[in-house]
């Protein structure tokens, strides 16, 4: 599993914005890592995503599409997460979690003000879902 996602972060590729608005994250970085069609399930999709929070940096309220299911893992530093009605969590280096279709993340966010933190995503989603974090209006 390792070597698998080392070999995903190295092989990072411009893929483009998957967000449908930049400007609301606070001292963060999304970059698509990779993305590939699934042969077996017709109209859906692997995407991979590698999410960079600076100290105290984070995103804002958000969902995902309603196609959308998520496996997140950090892989450095603790993440604040809050999912729906489930209470806060601080995930650390080697935690992950589950997103089901339709839920919403309302906080994620470093959860240092000195230290920068990573997380990887993973996401099957519909192909044509191009925008994968949609902020909160």
């Amino acid at each position: 599993m390792k070597r698998i996602l080392c070999s995903l972060l190295v092989a990072t590729l411009p893929f483009g914005s998957v967000l449908a608005d930049e400007t609301k994250f606070k001292n963060a970085k999304v970059t698509l890592v990779y993305e590939h069609e699934l042969p077996n399930v017709p109209g859906k999709s692997l995407r991979a995503v590698l999410v960079e929070y600076g100290p105290g940096g984070g995103s804002p309220s958000h969902r995902h599409p309603s196609s959308a299911f998520i496996y997140a893992r950090v892989l450095e530093g603790a993440i604040r997460s809050k999912v729906n009605e489930a209470p806060e969590r601080t995930y650390q280096a080697g935690e992950s979690w589950i997103e089901q279709p339709g839920d919403h993340h309302q906080i994620s966010q470093n959860a240092s003000t000195t230290a920068p933190a990573k997380l990887f995503a993973i996401f099957v989603v519909d192909t044509g879902d191009r925008e994968i974090v949609i902020p909160d209006k």
